[in-house]
């Protein structure tokens, strides 16, 4: 079994979990509470990586950051390394493709908060901010751990977008799925196996989760 992909996947999707935790939170809450008439583009345009292909948004990821696009020839500036085919490119990808893992769960937790709770708070004094942190995140735990353990574990099984932005490079982008790939492509069907049954159970944990948590916090 190969170490190095499991220690890089577990790296790349806990990275992919803390950033869309601090981003998609404030995206979720404003989808969830703003009267923007236009609201549906943007909720449309968050839950695009869920019908694209991977191979689609991999390609103009790596079109985006390519040494001859801005961001690619900004990053090359100030790092002395191209975006593609690096841990920084995949993390960058893997964001971007799970947006959705976090922002939805988040959002549909958000929307079920009673709004009368909300407004009482701010009648009392509350700032947004302090009603937000004391009385939307307590009453929204369930939807936004949902939406982490989700957003970890596809990080995880992730292949197309990280092959098509990182490539294979053992210790920068090579991660479980793509071990899985090499393996197979190399007639290695035993160690394909291993890795394969481990992903199996870990997808089945990671799923039975949100369902236990979403099964308690329902009311008897």
């Amino acid at each position: 079994m190969d170490w190095t992909a499991i220690w890089l996947t577990l790296r790349l999707a806990a990275c992919t979990t803390v950033i869309l935790f601090f981003l998609g939170l404030p995206l979720a809450y404003w989808l969830a509470t703003t009267r923007f008439r236009g609201r549906f583009l943007v909720e449309a345009a968050v839950a695009l990586p869920i019908i694209l292909p991977p191979t689609v948004i991999g390609f103009y990821i790596l079109w985006a950051t390519g040494p001859r696009s801005p961001l690619g020839q900004a990053y090359q500036s100030m790092t002395g390394s191209m975006l593609p085919f690096s841990f920084a490119g995949i993390l960058l990808a893997s964001v971007l493709f799970n947006i959705p893992f976090a922002v939805r769960p988040f959002a549909s937790s958000f929307a079920a908060v009673n709004r009368r709770l909300v407004e009482a708070s701010w009648c009392l004094g509350v700032s947004r901010f302090q009603t937000f942190l004391r009385v939307v995140l307590p009453m929204s735990w369930t939807g936004i751990l949902t939406g982490l353990v989700l957003t970890f574990a596809h990080t995880v099984g992730e292949f197309g977008v990280v092959l098509m932005v990182g490539g294979s490079i053992p210790g920068v982008t090579r991660t479980i799925s793509i071990a899985i790939y090499d393996d197979v492509q190399a007639l290695n069907y035993a160690a394909a196996h291993r890795t394969a049954i481990v992903l199996l159970a870990f997808a089945f944990v990671a799923l039975c989760i949100p369902y236990a948590i979403q099964r308690r916090a329902l009311p008897l």
